[in-house]
């Protein structure tokens, strides 16, 4: 039985090459006969590329993010667009909380400080700020936001989040539909919007400025979604107490000013990287790519 021609964007470890090679005859190169494409990666999807596979009907991406693929040139063209949302919500709803305890608390820097041997020859690391029962603030109460808050308020966090319209929540949580005063009124600001255009620079000088000397800035979704040169400048003066950074605007090449900062904590865009949640990421993707080839409906469609 002839397998089914595929694109692959991106590169993918061993585990998913093996389901891929074992269902679909795998192409690097775009061109005609090509049914569907697996994209990993934040490749740019946009529609001159997709002429370039003129019988592609579905874009499959490794990711819940979608930012990446001009959703509209692909509708327009009959392009169906999936992604692998769900699967890495508990992964990344982890890491913004272990970044925020991490940043407030300065476990790498109290790592480095022991492992230099000055405990002994310094003394105690000097007092920090208490985590627990600090007022949270979540911009955008998506999956990955609720997770994240359902964490924080195991904290005790009085919770508050933006959105454009009031989610159903517990009671006593507050929604705020203007980001600035939500901003003023916390102590942790975790960015967890979707990407693209629709989202980008939300996080403002304005609502930077809001957050204050004392408050911390989290971002564990797009680069994109905060105003990064508003929130150097707010760092480097201490207009903004701190931050806790996943994401850039120009990855794996940020800004160097990050270097030389003591008030942020920096990781490589690894929320979603755990052995098992990329297994997971990579097994939806496939599932989407077998449901499209055998006329079913997809599991996690976008458009």
């Amino acid at each position: 039985m002839t397998k089914p021609d595929i694109l692959l964007i991106g590169s993918y470890p061993d585990w998913d090459m093996e389901g891929l090679r074992a269902g679909y005859t795998l192409h690097t190169e775009p061109g005609p006969g090509i049914r569907a494409l697996a994209m990993k990666g934040h490749w740019q999807m946009d529609g001159a590329f997709m002429d370039r596979l003129p019988d592609l009907g579905l874009i499959a991406n490794f990711g819940v993010g979608y930012d990446a693929i001009d959703i509209a040139a692909a509708t327009e063209r009959g392009i169906k667009v999936t992604n692998t949302p769900d699967v890495l919500t508990d992964d990344v709803a982890d890491l913004a909380v272990g970044m925020l305890i991490a940043a407030t608390r300065h476990i790498p820097q109290a790592d480095a400080y022991v492992r230099a041997g000055r405990w002994a020859a310094d003394g105690d690391y000097p007092l920090l700020r208490k985590v627990t029962g600090k007022r949270a603030g979540i911009f955008g109460l998506g999956r990955i936001g609720r997770a994240i808050a359902d964490r924080l308020a195991a904290f005790h966090m009085p919770i508050s989040y933006y959105s454009r319209a009031p989610k159903e929540t517990p009671a006593g949580w507050t929604h705020y539909a203007d980001p600035v005063a939500l901003a003023a009124e916390v102590d942790y600001l975790v960015v967890a919007l979707a990407g693209g255009p629709e989202t980008a620079g939300l996080v403002s000088r304005e609502v930077i400025a809001a957050l204050g000397p004392k408050a911390m800035l989290v971002n564990i979704s797009r680069g994109s979604t905060v105003d990064e040169g508003a929130l150097l400048e707010a760092l480097e003066s201490g207009a903004l107490g701190s931050a806790a950074l996943d994401v850039f605007a120009s990855e794996p090449d940020l800004d160097s000013r990050f270097l030389d900062l003591e008030n942020v904590l920096l990781q490589p865009h690894q929320a979603s990287a755990t052995v098992e949640t990329r297994q997971a990421m990579g097994q939806l993707q496939r599932d989407n790519m077998a449901a499209f080839f055998a006329d079913k409906p997809l599991l996690t469609p976008v458009n």
